[in-house]
């Protein structure tokens, strides 16, 4: 019922506060945080598109290696507004996008399928809830292409999913992993 969804794994952030290139970070067990975000993104979406910034081949060669489709976000220094608008742009003729986040690799596969089911089966926007905690990804339908593809700043989507709160449909999962990013070392 997927098949018409895209993900995407916004990974071209700057990791100022963590100090050090986090995306490649391994986690426990030495799979590095962005793989192991796109591989539970992947297992409920196959196809992904990952956005990575100017100056990071490493991380860009490895999520291609893993399956991404990659893309290179010229202006990534504007924020995920603009790494977003970006895989909007670059996904194609989709029904939806479930757009996650590369700092975001506890989230589990099945929370993942719940959101590309519920924008599948008509939600225009839906996202994970963990304990009435609204968390990641986010599906979005595509009546929202032309707003995602003029995103800019670090907001993200943001401004949309506050623009039509009403639209949101909070799908409730047993999944602290919907809450959990990884902004420092210390939330290693």
């Amino acid at each position: 019922m997927s098949a018409n969804i895209c993900g995407i794994l916004l990974a071209a952030g700057a990791s100022k506060r963590f100090g050090a290139d986090k995306l490649l970070h391994p986690l426990t067990g030495g799979t590095p945080i962005a793989l192991a975000a796109l591989a539970n993104l992947r297992a409920a979406v196959p196809h992904v598109i990952a956005v990575v910034r100017p100056g990071t081949p490493l991380l860009a060669k490895r999520l291609s290696e893993a399956g991404a489709t990659v893309v290179l976000c010229a202006n990534a220094e504007e924020g995920m507004g603009a790494s977003l608008a970006a895989a909007v742009s670059a996904s194609g003729n989709v029904t939806a996008w479930i757009v996650a986040l590369a700092d975001m690799p506890y989230i589990r596969p099945g929370s993942i399928k719940k959101i590309a089911d519920a924008v599948a089966a008509g939600a225009a926007i839906a996202a994970p809830a963990y304990r009435g905690e609204r968390g990641h990804p986010v599906g979005l339908s595509s009546q929202f292409r032309a707003q995602l593809e003029a995103l800019r700043g670090d907001e993200g989507a943001r401004s949309l999913l506050k623009l039509n709160s009403g639209l949101v449909r909070l799908v409730e999962v047993d999944d602290p992993g919907v809450c959990r990013d990884i902004d420092t070392p210390a939330d290693l």
